[in-house]
């Protein structure tokens, strides 16, 4: 399809390649003057509005590009204006193969593929990465690991607790503005999940090779954690502070001795923003996030 210039040197165009015969579609952002480092864009999750994410990730393409950077965003399979029957995050494999291999054709002179992805979408390219060679860096932005266990300590720690220790908590309760039965019942609800189980940390199964796809049997957060311990290349990885699928990833760290094992042998970089909801939604937080990305990408 036709280029469309956006100045700077940077062109944007629509590209259609297949997956398993489902028709897909992309955006190609191509610098007149490219780096041998591209971004693949990897949007999971659930249905998208064209607004808010969505958005941003355009905002990030296009600035990456003029960086130098090669951007590729696609739909997968289901999702936006690609094809086919919606599949959940769990099972993209093939989606994001399909469009490594169509940004790879588009782009000849690329020696690396850096994967790019946020919430499930992080997740996702965590179960993919390590099984393809051309995949070189990954930018991982409040990956999702919630189990019912992981999100009951969450709320405990992070709502609960807090809150019992904030003044206009008490000033409520001795006004009888709210029933502190109700939240007792619900307090000690998440306890009970809280308690029902240990965290995972199984860690990687065996077996190596491109073929080798994670077992779909393991429990969220071993999958991820899989993938993380599977993958050796460099990780730019950003949390928020005012998210609560962050403090959930926080949370499975901090009660995990094989995730704090794997991080620390990683090449992790790991930025916090205190002020950051899940999407970053400003032009501030969207600066900031891709300011780090652009910093990460030249050092290695």
């Amino acid at each position: 399809m036709g280029a469309r210039e956006l100045g700077n040197g940077v062109s944007e165009s629509a590209i259609r390649f297949d997956c398993q015969g489902v028709p897909l579609v992309g955006i190609l952002h191509r610098p007149a003057a490219a780096k041998r480092r591209g971004l693949l864009m990897v949007v999971a999750g659930g249905p998208q509005f064209r607004v808010g994410a969505s958005r941003q990730m355009i905002l990030w393409a296009r600035r990456m590009a003029r960086e130098g950077y090669p951007v590729m965003r696609f739909d997968s399979r289901g999702m936006g204006d690609s094809y086919g029957e919606f599949r959940d995050f769990l099972k993209t494999d093939d989606d994001i193969r399909a469009a490594v291999d169509c940004f790879v054709a588009q782009c000849p002179d690329l020696d690396e593929v850096v994967l790019w992805g946020e919430c499930n979408s992080a997740s996702a390219i965590l179960f993919y990465a390590f099984r393809d060679p051309r995949v070189k860096g990954l930018v991982l932005l409040n990956p999702w690991v919630r189990t019912d266990e992981v999100q009951a300590r969450t709320v405990l720690r992070y709502y609960y607790f807090i809150r019992l220790a904030q003044p206009s908590f008490w000033r409520k309760l001795f006004s009888l503005q709210f029933n502190p039965l109700e939240s007792l019942r619900s307090m000690i609800k998440l306890i009970v999940q809280a308690r029902s189980g240990s965290l995972p940390s199984r860690g990687a199964p065996d077996g190596d090779g491109f073929a080798a796809e994670l077992p779909h049997d393991l429990e969220l957060p071993d999958r991820v954690l899989a993938g993380f311990s599977r993958f050796n290349g460099p990780m730019l990885m950003v949390l928020s502070g005012r998210d609560l699928i962050a403090r959930e990833f926080d949370v499975l760290i901090a009660n995990s001795p094989r995730w704090q094992a794997e991080i620390g042998r990683k090449a992790l970089t790991r930025h916090d923003l205190a002020e950051g909801d899940h999407t970053f939604s400003s032009a501030r937080l969207r600066e900031q996030v891709v300011s780090w990305g652009i910093d990460w990408l030249g050092k290695w």
